[in-house]
């Protein structure tokens, strides 16, 4: 298979790269964890592909500053790291915190990633306000979060609007999700969000930012979650009713640890939680959550710089990432949220799967009910895992969860997100590729070229 780049350096130069009409996945800066791009030439050919061209945006011209409502506005590939710093100078604080900080904060718009700090301030989806993206023609659109999809010209017909209503009405269930097996749909910033640039790239938004607000990261030392979850499951509920004063909520298992250096290792053989805790609300926490968990001893509850807390939480999925290249295997991985009330479940499935001879680990944000199994097998290990995942992902149909909550489909997954769609997704994945993509040249590998299979 061959594999093409092309690189871009002016938005004029990407524009008239796309009026040429190339069939393109267009990428930031290579964080996706469901693109493969280590193995893509491997992965290619086992899909029968003859060619894949790669549209590198990440040396186009970057601008990161601050509207006079505080909104911050971003071209380029300018990642979570440099917009987090430049808010901070202006006292402000980015409200998602995705765990690779280095990824371009435009990817995180076509993937709707998430990130640590969703438990207290909601999704990307809510904090974009506006996006601009260049659609087939090369030609830029505006699409405003204030506008509902429905007045959108795309849904002025009757066909489109009779689809919308079903599309929509078939999201309801997934409404308390991060985000669904498939895209919401609501506002025309939804056009954009969750569908991984299979509809335009993305070149510039506009988005919500905090006051930058006096934290402290308070980390519990929890007894290893395959031999008591209790504590876990106590510490998760009683953490429910306080979103808006614990802004994280994150979850690192003890198996982590052994990617890390020992002077990262928090607490030897504990799993750990995390809440990153405004400070003017910290007594009322500790005295409602903290003092009420009368499992754990004084020891158990300490503080850690924030610094600390970020490396720690940037190291393991890096190093997790580095350890599967070395061993040639794809990551064998979840990205499963699911309700409040089928939490415990999720955590007797994965304690289930840990049971054999396989390597593994378990970390993410743990008060969404949202954590990432993460398998570490060698290549004559890596079948059956699939298998896991495979009866994995049928529990979690059967409890009406949402499989990828953060990471999207991309290439890796799209196997597993067929039985969450039916005839209406895929009549409106048709509907939009032939209205904004006639050419199907935005990354027509995507799952909105994926086909009903009986």
């Amino acid at each position: 298979m061959e594999i093409y780049t092309k690189g871009f350096s002016a938005i004029k130069d990407l524009k008239d790269y796309v009026r040429l009409s190339e069939p393109t996945f267009f990428h930031g800066n290579q964080t996706s964890t469901v693109i493969p791009y280590d193995r893509l030439n491997e992965y290619g050919e086992q899909q029968g592909w003859t060619s894949l061209t790669l549209g590198n945006l990440g040396q186009l011209p970057q601008e990161c500053s601050l509207d006079k409502d505080n909104n911050l506005i971003i071209s380029g590939p300018v990642t979570w790291k440099q917009a987090r710093e430049f808010c901070r100078s202006k006292g402000r604080n980015t409200m998602t915190s995705p765990t690779e900080e280095l990824a371009a904060i435009l990817s995180g718009v076509a993937t709707s990633c998430t990130g640590e700090r969703c438990f207290g301030y909601g999704t990307l989806r809510e904090q974009l306000l506006e996006c601009t993206y260049l659609d087939h023609q090369g030609e830029e659109q505006k699409l405003l979060a204030a506008n509902d999809l429905s007045d959108h010209r795309l849904f002025q017909n009757d066909e489109g609007q009779k689809l919308l209503k079903r599309y929509q009405c078939s999201y309801q269930q997934y409404r308390e999700f991060k985000n669904a097996p498939f895209p919401r749909l609501e506002k025309e910033t939804d056009l954009m969000t969750g569908t991984e640039g299979q509809l335009g790239v993305v070149i510039n938004g506009i988005f919500k930012t905090s006051k930058l607000e006096n934290v402290t990261y308070i980390f519990l030392a929890l007894p290893k979650w395959e031999e008591d979850a209790s504590i876990h499951l106590d510490v998760f509920q009683k953490v429910q009713g306080f979103r808006e004063k614990v802004y994280s909520c994150e979850f690192v298992d003890e198996n982590s640890w052994s990617y890390l250096s020992e002077d990262l290792i928090p607490r030897k053989g504990k799993d750990i939680v995390f809440l990153e805790i405004e400070n003017i609300y910290f007594e009322e926490v500790y005295e409602k959550i903290l003092s009420q968990i009368t499992q754990l001893d004084e020891n158990d509850i300490f503080e850690v710089p924030e610094s600390r807390c970020r490396q720690l939480r940037m190291e393991i999925p890096r190093a997790i990432f580095e350890v599967n290249s070395k061993m040639g295997v794809t990551k064998k991985g979840t990205d499963v949220q699911v309700l409040s009330k089928d939490f415990a479940g999720l955590l007797e499935v994965y304690k289930s799967m840990a049971k054999g001879d396989v390597a593994y680990n378990l970390f993410g944000h743990f008060g969404d009910a949202h954590l990432h199994f993460n398998f570490m097998p060698n290549q004559f290990e890596a079948a059956s895992c699939q298998k896991k995942l495979e009866e994995l992902y049928k529990w979690v149909f059967e409890v009406k969860g949402s499989p990828f909550a953060e990471h999207g489909i991309g290439m890796l997954k799209q196997k597993f997100i067929q039985p969450f769609y039916t005839d209406t997704q895929y009549e409106m994945f048709s509907y939009l590729k032939k209205s904004m993509d006639p050419n199907n040249q935005f990354f027509p590998q995507g799952f909105m070229n994926m086909r009903k299979t009986q």
